[in-house]
């Protein structure tokens, strides 16, 4: 049987680093983990690339919310995609909807065709599709390598009987990569149940920042945010849904 991939979800370059460090096959980089990930900078990915030798695949969102963009956020998704591609992403993230909920397809051949041959990956957008069958089959269509989704729930554990349809239904036209809610705990449960290659995780520990604690009525984000902490990739934990994999 194939070495199972792990893929980590990091929203920084030290959160790449530490998946390093775990024992990860392959990255997701976003910023604003918070808010679902969106377009990471420049900077981070430069900082990850020259830090790492994992393929580092680069979310394009950028806002937060839905799927459906104006033309000028869509300008700005693919002049973010050409930037990040041209300074070393080994693929890119996307998902762009119509107002209904279906496939933009016009929008997604335009930045399948910008990767050029480069991993293509289409997010978690297709868990709010209203026929996901017709979504694999557009998304086959165009090339895309490869669809992140949690089957349509909150989590890859409640999803994953339509994880595993999607699979066989995909019959390898497309990969499959389950990702939402995946812990060591139920990491085996949910590849026997989907019988999936590879899994999505994001486990994050939480670290104290003391710098803004002499003033703790000001907040820089909304109103119920703390300045006082941040997450950073756990590559102890990392390291364990690794080791529980490969213990089969």
């Amino acid at each position: 049987m194939a070495r199972l991939i792990v893929e980590a979800c990091c929203g920084s370059a030290d959160d790449v680093i530490e998946a390093q460090k775990g024992g990860a096959d392959r990255v997701e980089l976003n910023s604003s983990l918070s808010m679902g990930g969106l377009t990471p900078s420049l900077g981070e990915l430069k900082v990850a690339k020259a830090e790492t030798d994992l393929p580092v695949m680069a979310m394009i969102r950028p806002r937060e919310a839905g799927f459906c963009y104006t033309g000028e956020e869509f300008r700005s998704a693919m002049l973010d995609a050409e930037a990040l591609l041209a300074n070393g992403a080994d693929g890119i993230v996307f998902g762009f909807l119509n107002a209904d909920g279906t496939v933009d397809v016009a929008r997604c051949r335009e930045m399948t065709r910008l990767a050029g041959g480069r991993q293509t990956v289409f997010h978690r957008a297709i868990d709010v599709v209203p026929d996901w069958r017709a979504a694999v089959d557009q998304l086959c269509g165009l090339g895309v390598t490869r669809i992140l989704t949690s089957g349509q729930r909150a989590s890859v554990l409640d999803g994953a009987r339509t994880v595993a349809g999607m699979i066989r239904y995909a019959a390898g036209r497309i990969e499959i990569l389950p990702g939402g809610g995946i812990r060591r705990h139920n990491v085996k449960e949910i590849i026997a149940r989907t019988a999936c290659s590879q899994v999505h995780v994001s486990p994050h520990k939480v670290c104290p920042d003391t710098s803004a604690a002499a003033n703790p009525e000001i907040h820089f984000g909304s109103a119920d945010s703390r300045e006082d902490r941040y997450r950073l990739l756990d590559a102890d934990e990392l390291r364990e849904i690794r080791r529980t994999v490969a213990a089969g």
